[in-house]
């Protein structure tokens, strides 16, 4: 069974290697600080949805958050494995 968050992944680098017009996601990647902007909004949005918001809110704005760090990371040709290689370093 394929991972949610690998088949975001993957869309994403699909929109990387064949920008859709009209594609939200091929905006973020179109360069520019665009996509810096939106990690640091949602990171800031999970804060106040942990802080004193219900836990769907505090999903919901994660969820935000993961995508937008899976396009900063696509835009810096680096992956979801990039960052679990780091994981399991640190574990050991």
């Amino acid at each position: 069974m394929s991972d949610v968050l690998d088949e975001l992944t993957a869309v994403i680098l699909d929109r990387k290697a064949s920008p859709t017009p009209g594609s939200y996601t091929a905006k973020l990647l179109s360069g520019g600080d665009e996509v810096l902007k939106k990690v640091g909004e949602e990171a800031m949005e999970v804060i106040l949805a942990g802080k004193g918001q219900s836990d769907e809110r505090l999903v919901e704005e994660s969820a935000d958050l993961l995508y937008h760090l899976l396009v900063l990371l696509a835009s810096r040709d680096l992956t979801l494995d990039d960052v679990r290689a780091e994981l399991r370093r640190r574990r050991h």
